[in-house]
């Protein structure tokens, strides 16, 4: 079959499919492009060919910003539990370059995104080409060298004889639920559009069976004997959970044991959040329940995770002297974190498993009455954050509220840097296992929009709420239009703070005196501590084609977010928030180190206080 490279491998991709339950998904769902001089004539052609001939195989969507569709990818990847991606191709040079922070947030998160980034002439006839990196070290060292480390599979197709097998390669590291994240095929231009003849089987459908690797029965059998020692257990459920669709097994396990559970960022809507053995957030941004629970447990069943520093308070989380951990993943190298013991398998698999192992253990009735109390508790206090009456502008937690409040069980919200989410992982109240979804392993300002429209686009039943601050906004908003020319319905809440409010908090923390946070001219001293820029966000999103609705108290907001409800295509919420009002405290810690010498006060005090949190950290060894 006589196809050019990107005919082939718009081809192949469409013919691929993922399979695990006994029900299959199409593993590449669509493809995202900007198109230029280094995919244009290769799988820009292909793509507008196959859309012509074969409408459906291979669905394209204009994005604006490379690293957004990237973004988009990811969310979309998440949505469908790693299940079915998004493709994206871009030009060469920074158009490839602008998708490698997309690439690193994928692979952080262990989310499936295939990316295929123009590239320069294999047979160098026209060297140096525009947006070409020279390197006089090596000829065969283009900018796109940058996506190794970020990628979980690399590989750059120099002749038509090496796709087959960087496809193929490709697919099988997108399907493994261990070695998952961002995959990079670096396409040079004229291989894109060179022709070759290739083998029919190439384009035949495939499915890729996704497996559900059991845990071997010895290491399941020293997990039952340490659970069977422990007096005070603590489930710690990360976003493995709802990816291996656990969690009916997760709430069949801790209601059979009596076992609370509480959730990292990922794994947030592991259970639902007034569930009797839910203690909500853990760690940095956890609540006082979970929390408090953590730094009595004797043993931690870590289900999923990779234990990031906010969800171990960085690594003082868990203070009782001796804590022994048991880790449930279906990698090993996360199931080996703190010296766990370690059980390697499939989520849903090794929890069915390991609750006939414990048949008889059941935790004592005071130990999950104290749960359900705090529980109680902390929810009290979500409702006063969520009612606080905070004037004259609403603090953030009533923005919360009053979009928790406007959401239904199986709406989402989307959120991913500054405060919020930290703000949404202790007080978001979730009643379904997709209904957070919040990115916080690469906590990347600018993710918010475009993770949202791939959200949107993977589950288009659902309503989507988009939380993002003015700083994040400013950042990366672009992908609002192309939301707007899919048709796609998205409701964001753009909270406008006037600064960097999250890193504002982080600043006066450490002694920094909030320097650098704040949108303000300079003042007459030459610092920017002047009047407040006049940037008007609100008229910049109607400009994008979105309608807008301005709210200024939280009255306002809530009548605007049940006309968002009602309307259709891309409505923005534009809402004022007061950024000095914290969120209710976690009583936990963060490590972020201090000056350790300086002429501020401020300074020096901050660094007294974080070496007397450094004296709570523990090793875990």
């Amino acid at each position: 079959m006589r196809l050019t490279v990107g005919q082939a491998v718009v081809r192949f991709l469409a013919a691929q499919r993922t399979e695990r339950d006994g029900v299959e998904h199409r593993l590449i769902e669509g493809w995202f492009g900007i198109f230029g001089h280094g995919n244009v004539a290769g799988l820009g052609q292909a793509l507008l060919e196959a859309e012509l001939t074969d409408p459906g195989a291979a669905p394209y969507r204009q994005a604006r910003n490379e690293q957004g569709m990237v973004h988009a990818a990811a969310g979309f990847a998440r949505m469908r539990n790693r299940m079915s991606t998004l493709a994206c191709t871009s030009s060469i040079g920074p158009g490839a370059t602008n998708m490698v922070t997309g690439a690193a947030l994928a692979t952080v998160n262990r989310l499936p995104v295939l990316l295929f980034p123009g590239d320069v002439f294999a047979t160098r006839v026209a060297d140096p080409v525009l947006q070409q990196l020279e390197d006089p070290r090596a000829g065969d060292v283009s900018v796109n060298d940058t996506f190794r480390p970020v990628s979980r599979y690399f590989d750059r197709v120099w002749r038509p004889e090496a796709l087959p097998s960087a496809l193929l390669n490709a697919a099988r590291v997108l399907t493994d639920p261990v070695e998952t994240g961002a995959v990079t095929i670096a396409l040079p231009q004229d291989v894109q559009a060179e022709a070759y003849d290739w083998p029919e089987d190439l384009f035949a459908p495939r499915v890729w069976h996704v497996p559900r690797p059991v845990p071997e029965p010895a290491a399941l059998a020293r997990a039952a004997e340490i659970l069977r020692s422990a007096a005070r257990p603590l489930i710690v459920a990360g976003g493995g959970v709802i990816y291996a669709e656990a969690t009916e097994a997760l709430r069949e396990f801790a209601e059979a044991t009596g076992i609370p559970v509480a959730e990292t960022q990922a794994g947030k809507g592991s259970l639902p959040y007034d569930h009797p053995l839910s203690l909500g957030a853990v760690g940095a941004t956890g609540t006082t329940a979970a929390n408090e629970f953590a730094r009595e447990a004797d043993v931690v069943i870590g289900i999923g995770t990779r234990y990031s520093d906010f969800t171990t308070a960085s690594r003082t989380a868990f203070a009782a002297p001796g804590v022994r951990f048991v880790n449930i993943n279906v990698a090993a190298f996360d199931a080996a974190k703190h010296s766990g013991a370690m059980v390697v398998g499939d989520a849903r698999e090794t929890i069915t498993r390991l609750r006939e192992a414990l048949a008889g253990y059941r935790t004592g009735d005071a130990y999950r009455e104290r749960a359900g109390r705090l529980a109680a508790e902390w929810d009290a206090t979500v409702e006063r954050a969520y009612r606080l009456g905070h004037r004259p502008l609403p603090a953030q937690t009533e923005v919360i509220g009053a979009v928790n409040d406007a959401a239904e069980p199986r709406d989402v919200v989307v959120c991913a840097a500054g405060s919020m989410p930290g703000d949404l992982h202790k007080l978001w109240r979730t009643r379904d296992p997709k209904g957070y979804h919040v990115e916080y392993g690469y906590s990347c300002m600018g993710y918010e929009i475009a993770g949202g429209l791939g959200v949107k686009l993977a589950a288009p039943d659902r309503e989507v709420f988009v939380l993002v601050g003015d700083g994040s906004y400013l950042m990366m908003a672009q992908e609002l239009v192309t939301a707007v020319q899919e048709r796609v319905k998205l409701i964001v809440v753009l909270v406008q703070n006037h600064g960097y409010a999250s890193i504002g908090r982080l600043s006066e923390s450490v002694g920094a005196q909030r320097f650098g946070t704040a949108y303000r001219y300079r003042d007459g001293e030459g610092r920017l501590a002047g009047d407040t820029l006049p940037v008007d966000l609100a008229a910049n999103a109607r400009s994008l084609g979105a309608e807008v609705i301005r709210a200024t108290t939280v009255d306002e907001l809530t009548d605007a977010l049940a006309r968002a409800r009602k309307a259709e295509g891309v409505i923005v919420v534009h809402v004022d928030a007061d950024p000095y009002v914290d969120s209710p405290g976690s009583g936990s810690w963060w490590d972020v180190p201090v000056a350790a010498s300086s002429t501020l006060n401020t300074v020096r005090d901050a660094n007294a206080r974080y070496r007397e949190g450094k004296r709570a950290q523990n090793h875990y060894l």
